[in-house]
């Protein structure tokens, strides 16, 4: 089967978009079916090497002439002539001429949910609903079952054509030995204060509001101050996120590569990810499957991902929030309990299995398409 894949996400480096498109066609190929994978885009791609290591193709040439109107005609044009059997939207989109199957992600909600977090958001907001109720999608995945029951009530869509399709982390996400050196990665603002020698409290993802930083900092300043750990925030900087304040104990590391990651996430007393919504949340499976503790906010999607293998707390309760990470600074017995669950729960995911169902969905598509 010649499955086409939307390459957009890839236009930028980082992000749980481009990790879900890259891990998915990589896990795709490699099924054994005998598919070809392509990702396409109108834009150069960033970062496709582990993507054509595995045998996915990537054609990322600038569209030109009538090909310019990318999702009117570029799209389904290129679509038509890589005789794709089926294509698939990563990320909330589809070509408007619905020349062949079509699959959409739908990540989460936020952009109807929470406009004011997203306010890039506006053409997916006016865009994806008219392509739902056009049926230009053949079918609908989603992220996770929580987010499946919310795109089935916001859009009156029949529970046979969506399908939650869970992510996974990639086996990068591993507890790393002690021995292993820190690698180069602290680039933020306040990367000369790292210190690795000393215990710490993490947080990776993109500074924005959802992520709900203002809880993480407030409850971290009112830890005991002495053995309080330090405390690392990991990743993009958006410009209405939460201002990290200059202050002892506390660094932005910036954006860290993902091949760094994990022996982050493996040295950490805790990683923290009190975020107000989440379609998944990636950075705490990877936190598991790296034998972290997880304290996370109780929002459905990390209820369903995290369970009992952490700690779910209300995402704005600032005591509670201290006192469970003060209980994990305090307790060597509570961490190592914790971080056992986590190794156990993350085994629930992987990427091979969200592929195969991932394929099936392509060809109920397929077997849908034009009825």
């Amino acid at each position: 089967m010649q499955i086409a894949l939307d390459g957009s996400p890839l236009t930028v480096a980082t992000g749980g978009t481009r990790r879900y498109t890259e891990e998915l066609a990589m896990s795709l190929q490699t099924l054994g079916e005998n598919d070809e994978i392509t990702l396409i885009c109108d834009r150069p791609l960033h970062g496709t090497a582990r993507l054509l290591a595995a045998g996915v193709q990537v054609v990322d040439s600038p569209a030109n002439g009538w090909r310019k109107r990318w999702w009117s005609l570029g799209a389904s044009s290129l679509c038509r002539k890589l005789n794709a059997a089926v294509f698939h939207g990563t990320d909330f989109t589809v070509p408007y001429l619905h020349r062949c199957p079509a699959v959409l992600t739908i990540h989460d909600l936020s952009p109807w949910r929470f406009p004011q977090w997203q306010p890039q958001a506006t053409r997916i907001r006016r865009r994806t609903p008219w392509m739902l109720r056009l049926g230009m999608a053949d079918m609908v995945l989603t992220v996770s079952e929580a987010i499946r029951q919310e795109t089935l009530e916001r859009f009156a869509l029949s529970p046979s054509r969506v399908i939650a399709t869970p992510l996974a982390a990639d086996s990068r996400f591993r507890p790393w030995p002690d021995n292993v050196a820190a690698p180069p990665f602290a680039t933020g603002s306040a990367a000369s204060e790292v210190d690795w020698s000393q215990r710490y409290f993490l947080f990776v993802g993109t500074n924005e509001p959802r992520k709900n930083l203002a809880t993480l900092m407030e409850a971290w300043a009112l830890l005991r101050p002495e053995g309080r750990p330090r405390l690392y925030i990991a990743g993009r900087m958006r410009e209405d996120g939460f201002p990290i304040p200059v202050v002892p104990g506390v660094t932005w590391l910036g954006t860290v590569e993902d091949e760094h990651l994990p022996w982050l996430y493996s040295r950490a007393a805790a990683v923290l990810y009190p975020s107000h919504y989440e379609g998944f949340g990636l950075p705490a499976l990877e936190a598991m499957q790296c034998g972290s503790p997880v304290l996370a906010g109780d929002a459905a999607a990390l209820a369903e991902l995290v369970r009992d293998a952490g700690f779910l707390l209300p995402p704005g309760d600032v005591r509670l929030w201290r006192e469970s990470m003060q209980a994990i600074a305090d307790n060597d017995v509570l961490r190592n309990d914790l971080a056992a669950k986590s190794l156990r729960r993350a085994t629930a995911y992987s990427w091979e299995s969200t592929a195969r169902l991932t394929r099936s969905v392509y060809q109920e598509a397929v077997a849908r398409f034009g009825r």
